[in-house]
């Protein structure tokens, strides 16, 4: 199986399945010289762990990290550094149970991936998916926490935040929109009357053997103007197949998105003047990207994902022999994948900005010019 790899100069290559010994990933093309602990990494994989609450999978992983490489400690560095060379980071796997899925080993599973891996390669792991399980995407967070590394030692303070803003057919208001919310609620949600609103559809679909799907938003703040090329290289098409590649993602929009489609051109223009010798934009339709390339203003995206395929509710469908049968599938699965594909959206954000922070740096200068185009 190819394609385990994205990036250009921050290049991440993720590896290992659900219900194997451990999963992980490589980092090549970070620069020597940054701080870097375990504990740094180990903070934003806490966000995604399973089992944090009734809303998710119970399934228990601590996704304690490992640093094998890459990093050097010495008197001279009076601490742990980036060495420049690559970056492997190991998480263990510790609570599978294979056994939930024995019954349906020969069954494909509707809107899971056991048919088209099945039809291009000839086999499956049916315990949990193997590499098509969202499993996969803590050694994603991991490579982003050192992103945000890279980041701020490349092109300075970088902010990256994600929230969740709609789950099933309950959306936010955004007059009640507030960062620190997020933290208050185990949904990433920064209205805190729709996260009471979420709690209850999700358990709702919980009780019912149900799932639910839901809408993620993605922010950068500080973001120099100027990450991204024209055409083949532009920011916001790397950002769309950074998204579209996480699991259960079937939609990715920039600023308005969709809704662009509703605009006449004079509301949809980001019209320009100048505060403070700077150039400053009267609204963000275009989500802090055009052309490709970055503003100077946020960057906005937002992704949505879909309800969770493994459900109780029994669903027809046919075995590998190609008989027509149902599946009920069982074990221990997200009510709404959504949640915990927040910290993901904020890492792939920080992954791609990294690796656009080194193009950008590669072609046309260090720091000091990035910031001149603040």
């Amino acid at each position: 199986m190819s394609h385990n790899s994205y990036g250009h100069l921050y290049r991440v290559t993720t590896w290992g399945e659900s219900h194997g010994p451990a999963i992980g990933c490589v980092i090549d093309g970070c620069p020597p010289g940054i701080r870097l602990d375990a504990a740094d990494i180990q903070a934003a994989l806490d966000f995604r762990k399973p089992g944090t609450s009734k809303f998710v999978t119970q399934r228990r992983e601590p996704d304690t990290v490992e640093i094998l490489s890459g990093v050097f400690e010495d008197d001279r560095t009076k601490g742990q550094v980036t060495t420049g060379t690559p970056i492997s980071l190991l998480i263990r796997n510790v609570d599978q149970r294979s056994k939930d899925y024995a019954d349906i080993r020969d069954k494909y599973r509707p809107g899971h991936a056991d048919f088209t891996y099945d039809a291009k390669y000839g086999l499956r792991d049916y315990r949990g998916g193997g590499r098509s399980s969202a499993r996969e995407t803590a050694a994603r967070v991991a490579a982003g926490a050192v992103a945000e590394k890279v980041l701020a030692h490349v092109a300075g303070a970088v902010i990256i935040r994600a929230c969740l803003v709609q789950v099933g057919k309950v959306t936010i208001d955004r007059a009640r929109f507030d960062w620190a919310e997020t933290a208050r609620n185990p949904f990433f949600c920064p209205d805190p009357v729709a996260a009471e609103a979420f709690e209850a559809a999700i358990e709702k679909a919980r009780k019912a053997g149900s799932s639910l799907g839901a809408v993620i938003e993605v922010v950068a703040a500080g973001v120099p103007a100027g990450f991204g090329a024209p055409v083949y290289g532009k920011l916001d098409a790397d950002l769309a197949a950074a998204f579209m590649s996480i699991n259960a993602v079937k939609g990715v929009e920039i600023g308005a998105g969709m809704r662009a489609a509703e605009l006449s051109g004079e509301e949809n223009a980001d019209e320009i003047r100048i505060r403070k010798k700077r150039p400053h934009f009267l609204s963000n339709n275009a989500g802090g990207i055009l052309g490709g390339i970055s503003t100077g203003q946020e960057i906005v995206a937002r992704f949505a994902v879909k309800p969770t395929s493994s459900i109780l509710t029994p669903r027809r469908t046919i075995t590998a022999g190609g008989e027509e049968t149902e599946i009920t599938t069982r074990g221990r699965h997200d009510p709404c994948v959504g949640i915990r594909a927040v910290p993901v959206g904020a890492a792939m954000m920080a992954a791609v900005l990294a690796d656009h922070a080194l193009r950008h740096r590669a072609q046309i200068g260090d720091k000091k010019a990035m910031k001149s185009a603040r």
